[in-house]
């Protein structure tokens, strides 16, 4: 190497990268080439590829070769930064360079420009970056994540992660099932400004975790816990720290119960949507008295009891409520108490699959939610002629309306529903016995405004991930 040779090193760490100015490409390169030249990049005749990791392996169209290669992105083996690309057995470009560099000042400019280029972009990232999730995060939904297999997160990983990107906002581990309590101690230095971190089927994740969460991370707002393996205890420490929070997924915890309930809903009084669906152990009198900002509640398949009910639909401003699943046999009436008068904003009801619900309930409902704008009542089949005339009278704002599989609803329910319901502007119906092919062309006469659709709707209402509690 002459004395005039340039050494290149990586601009974060300071790792030898072996390169040369003498290796780069000065002389027989096209007019496009030497464009990139003077934007600053500098091209190597070859590299060292055991200076380099090696990553990402793909095929581009660089308009200068006007045909494909492969091209395969070039991290420093030492730290990780990303360096540059690789071309095949194409130059490797490999940083960025000076156009006014010459003469004596060529070596000292060349090298602090690609050194401080590098770690000038490095920190922008670091410090720009607001989000972040894990290859293994379920929310990642590309055909070639799925193949792979979910990374072994560990504590060491987690604090390189923090400590990094010190901004964060949104954090996710979700699918991160070996993820351990420990793994969640650094929140405590580098989780301040997060506002939603996801724990989705983090199976190592306990009560104690959760403390860590509560200690480090005191402006969250959406916490996502689907089927981690918490209790009452670890929902009294988040919910005596995170005072912020309007969102919490608690799907599929089986070992909480009302109690946790009541600490989030008396501790977090802005909490905006709980759900709580498949959790056995709720009864629903944990919300007793919960706030007014509770507008989404989503409680499928719990063994809900009378007075839960009456609880969920307390704070007087639900406008979503998803009860599905359920079946009283000796409770017929008491969904009546959504119809007390404090569910006057309820806009979307899902009864579906509660198949005892009586036409007392029906007929509470009906008058009690002037609102209501979607109402599911697949597979009700205890619902008969009696209330479907309290829906034609009452549900004056209905505009779609799911009776599929109801045994109960004949040709005379049918027509109370075409005679009533002006707003009505989707029927969802399939399977319904009862109905004559003559009443169901009937309706279709007296009412072109309504679309009739032959299929079943399992969900309804806004989806999770994209709810907004404000409206």
């Amino acid at each position: 190497m002459s004395q005039a040779d340039v050494s290149y090193s990586c601009g974060s760490c300071g790792y030898p990268l072996n390169l040369t100015s003498s290796n780069r490409i000065t002389s027989g390169i096209g007019s496009e080439y030497r464009k990139s030249i003077k934007k600053g990049f500098i091209s190597f005749l070859s590299v060292d590829l055991s200076r380099f990791t090696q990553v990402d392996e793909v095929h581009c169209f660089p308009v200068s070769w006007g045909r494909y290669r492969s091209k395969s992105k070039l991290l420093c083996r030492k730290c990780g930064v990303h360096i540059g690309y690789g071309y095949g057995d194409a130059p490797a470009l490999c940083g960025f360079d000076s156009p006014n560099s010459s003469g004596a000042a060529y070596k000292n400019s060349d090298r602090e420009s690609f050194g401080l280029t590098c770690r000038r972009w490095l920190n922008i990232q670091n410090l720009n970056r607001r989000s972040l999730q894990f290859p293994c995060s379920f929310s990642v939904t590309s055909l070639s994540s799925l193949s792979e297999r979910c990374i072994d997160i560990n504590s060491f990983h987690i604090y390189r992660i923090l400590n990094r990107f010190q901004n964060l906002e949104y954090l996710s581990f979700s699918g991160c099932v070996e993820l351990p309590d420990s793994g969640l101690t650094y929140l405590k230095y580098y989780g301040s400004r997060l506002t939603t971190l996801c724990l989705d089927c983090c199976f190592g994740i306990t009560d104690y975790g959760l403390s860590l969460v509560g200690d480090g991370c005191p402006s969250l707002t959406v916490i996502s816990l689907y089927r981690c393996n918490i209790t009452d205890v670890g929902l009294e420490a988040l919910a005596n720290a995170c005072l912020a929070l309007r969102h919490v997924n608690l799907a599929y915890c089986p070992r909480i119960s009302d109690t946790g309930l009541r600490a989030l809903s008396q501790g977090c009084c802005q909490l905006g949507a709980i759900k709580i669906s498949n959790c056995g152990g709720v009864s629903g009198v944990g919300l007793r008295g919960c706030s007014s900002t509770l507008l989404y509640v989503d409680a499928e398949s719990c063994n809900l009891e009378p007075k839960g009910i009456a609880a969920i639909v307390s704070g007087g401003g639900l406008k979503f409520l998803n009860i599905a699943g359920m079946s009283w046999l000796n409770f017929r009436d008491g969904l009546a108490a959504i119809g007390n008068g404090f569910a006057s904003r309820l806009k979307i009801l899902n009864l579906r699959m509660c198949r005892t619900v009586s036409d007392a309930s029906i007929d509470a409902i009906s008058k009690g939610c002037p609102k209501l704008q979607e109402w599911n009542l697949g597979l009700c089949h205890e619902v008969r002629l009696p209330g479907w005339v309290s829906i034609r009278s009452n549900c004056n704002s209905l505009e779609k309306l799911h009776v599929n599989r109801c045994r109960n609803l004949c040709d005379q329910g049918l027509q109370a529903l075409r005679d009533g319901c002006k707003r009505l502007s989707v029927l969802y119906m399939n399977r319904n016995r009862r109905i004559s092919d003559t009443a169901l062309e009937l309706f279709k006469l007296h009412r072109g405004d309504v679309e009739i659709k032959f299929e079943e709707v399992m969900s309804i209402g806004p989806d999770w991930d994209s709810l907004e509690c404000d409206e």
